[in-house]
């Protein structure tokens, strides 16, 4: 059976409008943030799979940082280890560290894994205490409310921000072939693990790789004016004052700054994509459209 004319030519139209992006970002490192929807429904899955194989048989180097947030929670409940937050993150003792280790290190890296070489790719895992590819500082949060009469630190526990990322591991992975998916734990100068937001660890790995794109899956369809209208094309200056009036605000302000910061620190793009969407990587990279708000510099 072969294809009639009007579907064959839109198949040949679509391959075509794929070349020059292929041109242009064959031999560049992109790095995407994988968590989300994207991460729970079994067609996003492999929608998600098929892009990062794709990416790599083009030539483009896809590097992969998950979260688990909610897998972690089931698993906590399960154990009837109670969950608390401070300021979103959770406070981590030295029980659910254990059990962040479990869900990230094992569970969750080695699911993505699998989903991306059964489409055909070849991906390797790691945390960051494989090789110290994630070197790791406890993080300090300061709580400054108005009540208080000075700031006070808040102890959450295990939970850290990068001090540094090993590039050489990484460009050793990239350069042999492999797609690094990449756990957000860190480690201590001590040997300590840290449990790490998932988004400020893929933002630092970008701005070690000198990634061409950050890419932030989300569950929204993109950073939003105050009309409810998707932005996109913005300035790290445009959004600095978006923040400054209260357009963004709440939980997607972490994930700005980490963008932003991003492109600061020598990304030249960064994207927050609706992972909802199938394909929503190929769409990013492949359209001048695409499906979220791209973020540049200048």
């Amino acid at each position: 059976m072969t294809l009639d004319r009007e579907t064959a030519m839109q198949v040949a139209t679509v391959l075509s409008r794929g070349l020059p992006y292929i041109q242009r970002f064959t031999g560049k490192t992109v790095v995407i943030k994988y968590g989300g929807n994207a991460m729970e429904n079994e067609e996003l899955k492999s929608s998600f799979a098929r892009d990062v194989v794709l990416m790599k048989l083009v030539g483009i180097n896809p590097i992969v940082v998950h979260g688990g947030g909610p897998q972690i929670g089931e698993l906590l409940q399960r154990l009837n280890i109670q969950s608390r937050f401070v300021n979103g993150m959770r406070v981590t003792d030295a029980a659910t560290m254990d059990v962040v280790e479990m869900v990230l290190g094992g569970q969750v890296n080695k699911e993505i894994v699998s989903l991306i070489n059964a489409q055909g790719g070849t991906a390797i895992g790691l945390t960051g205490k494989d090789a110290n590819l994630i070197r790791a500082r406890k993080l300090e949060v300061v709580d400054r409310s108005p009540e208080l009469e000075r700031a006070e630190i808040i102890d959450i526990g295990r939970v850290g921000e990068v001090a540094s990322i090993n590039v050489d591991v990484i460009d050793m992975l990239t350069r042999s072939n492999v797609i690094p998916v990449i756990a957000p734990i860190g480690v201590g100068p001590d040997g300590t693990s840290y449990n790490i937001n998932a988004d400020l660890v893929a933002g630092k790995v970008a701005e070690a790789m000198k990634a061409e794109k950050l890419m932030l899956l989300t569950n929204v369809s993109g950073l939003k004016s105050k009309e409810d209208k998707v932005l996109t094309g913005l300035t790290a200056q445009q959004v600095n004052d978006l923040i400054e009036d209260g357009t963004i605000h709440g939980g997607m302000l972490p994930k700005i700054r980490c963008a932003l910061s991003a492109v600061e620190n020598g990304v030249r793009t960064s994207h927050i994509i609706d992972g909802r969407v199938a394909h929503a990587c190929l769409l990013e990279i492949f359209t001048d459209e695409g499906v979220g708000t791209l973020i540049s510099r200048n």
